[in-house]
């Protein structure tokens, strides 16, 4: 099994200015998301929501800068890393990935041990 990274970028306004019922319908839609992972062989091993790019420090070389690293029209939001068998598995999990703002991208894990 291979690990894969499934990055959510949406629109950090969009999802800021979001209504608590909107917020409140995006939560329970991630908490389908985890229980449908199993449900098509693959593993969640961990996932997180990232604050807002307000919060980001960039480092460059040796200079730190507040705000994110770059200005995009989306954000990176939060991720998920799953195991699963091979990309097509990842991608059939990342199709029910929410983000309703944006969009998702899947990325495999680089095993550097493995050479």
């Amino acid at each position: 099994m291979a690990q894969y990274l499934i990055l959510i970028y949406e629109s950090e306004e969009a999802y800021l200015g979001a209504t608590p019922e909107v917020r409140q319908d995006i939560s329970a839609a991630h908490t389908r998301f985890a229980e449908q992972i199993p449900t098509l062989g693959a593993t969640m091993l961990g996932g997180n929501a990232l604050q807002p790019t307000a919060t980001a420090t960039s480092v460059r070389v040796d200079i730190v800068t507040d705000g994110p690293f770059v200005e995009t029209k989306e954000a990176l939001g939060g991720y998920y890393l799953i195991e699963a068998t091979d990309l097509d598995q990842a991608l059939a999990v990342a199709k029910l990935c929410p983000a309703r703002f944006g969009g998702v991208e899947v990325r495999p894990i680089w095993d550097l041990a493995a050479g």
